[in-house]
């Protein structure tokens, strides 16, 4: 006995497509496959135009409202010197404040007794002058600031250096991309993804130190050079 099997039309057209579509995804996932991705970091240097410092004042009483009292004083002298010499209000932020007790410890290791009080307050300051910063860091000490917690030097505007940062990351990426490839003995195809990663602004050096008295000139600074740096994902397709 035969038989005989006959397609419909929308039969048909769904077995052609079968057909088709494995050739069709085997391609695409090898296109998918045959990829190359390659990281790059640029960097941007120049001169820092702003000074970031830190510059506090610590005052001792018997009594936490005696040292707060003392420390007020002392610290809206530095604040008020501050401004005369050209420091905006919003350059001036308060970043500590605390009272902590002083203790004893030669007459009690074990239980020091409290025999006073210990007020601290610090603002951190934007120098918009490199040029003056050495003499308002001098007059904010004479003012009566006696500690100075740490100074770095960056960018009043550092999107320019940023730019150029992740320009020249892409340049990288993009030598990078040609070098593996020639190496391999392939040809480097189309650009398909860019991805942009971090940019990060100079990092602060930090200078920590001890100021019990006014020096008799302007601090010397040296705000030398500062870079940006930025980074970026790049995939390319392999021909």
């Amino acid at each position: 006995m035969n038989f005989r099997y006959a397609l419909t039309p929308f039969a048909a057209a769904a077995l052609l497509t079968a057909c088709t579509a494995a050739p069709q995804a085997a391609a695409e996932s090898d296109a998918a496959a045959r990829t190359i991705t390659v990281n790059g970091e640029g960097i941007a240097s120049a001169a820092p135009d702003m000074a970031v410092i830190s510059i506090g004042v610590q005052s001792e009483g018997k009594t936490a409202a005696e040292a707060l009292r003392q420390n007020s004083a002392e610290m809206s002298a530095t604040i008020d010197k501050l401004k005369k010499l050209g420091v905006a209000d919003k350059d001036i932020q308060t970043s500590g404040l605390s009272i902590s007790p002083r203790y004893d410890y030669e007459k009690n290791r074990s239980a020091p007794p409290i025999v006073g009080y210990i007020a601290s307050n610090t603002v951190t300051v934007r120098l918009r002058d490199l040029d003056k910063a050495g003499g308002v860091i001098d007059q904010a000490v004479q003012s009566g600031a006696n500690s100075l917690g740490g100074i770095s030097f960056t960018f009043a505007d550092p999107q320019p250096l940023m730019d150029a940062a992740r320009r020249d990351a892409v340049k990288q990426a993009t030598a990078q991309a040609e070098l593996l490839t020639d190496a391999a003995g392939v040809s480097l195809g189309r650009l398909i993804t860019i991805q942009g990663g971090y940019a990060s602004n100079p990092s602060p050096q930090p200078v920590r130190a001890r100021m019990e008295m006014a020096a008799d000139k302007a601090v010397p600074l040296e705000a030398g050079e500062s870079a940006i740096t930025a980074s970026v994902t790049l995939v390319y397709e392999i021909k």
